[in-house]
């Protein structure tokens, strides 16, 4: 069954708001999450970075889902979602730069894929791309 989800950057180097509605098969592990994260935002795949699942992005209290734990390996889309009251879905990417976003399941029903399409795929995106390295130098010059 295919899951639509929201992605939303909720703190990074982006002065802007973005967000993107993706759907995946519920099927789908973690990692290949994340693989559909970095495309979506086209970051290069060139840092660590975990799942969890807390009250609020900065909560110390949190299920991690890493490569440690070999979480981001083993769990599906379909074991976090639905999530405990109360309880939110984070991807933090770049342990130094801390990138954040939440993910959220949309209210629509999970349905069977259509045949020719090929999943994860973005339905809809809003705001301003993040740019994962910005050129600092070109906005000093200005």
């Amino acid at each position: 069954m295919i899951l639509t989800i929201t992605i939303k950057l909720v703190r990074g180097f982006c002065a802007q708001p973005w967000q993107a509605t993706l759907e995946i098969d519920e099927s789908a592990k973690l990692k290949d999450l994340h693989q559909a994260i970095q495309k979506a935002v086209g970051f290069d795949d060139d840092h660590l970075y975990e799942f969890y699942i807390a009250k609020t992005g900065r909560s110390r209290e949190r299920i991690r889902f890493d490569d440690e734990n070999k979480g981001l390996y083993k769990v599906t889309l379909k074991s976090v979602f639905p999530l405990e009251t109360g309880k939110k879905c984070f991807y933090l990417f770049d342990y130094g730069d801390s990138w954040i976003f939440q993910i959220t399941p949309s209210r629509k029903k999970p349905f069977p894929p259509v045949t020719g399409i090929k999943y994860p795929r973005i339905i809809a995106e809003s705001g301003t791309k993040p740019e994962q390295y910005p050129d600092w130098d070109d906005e000093e010059d200005e």
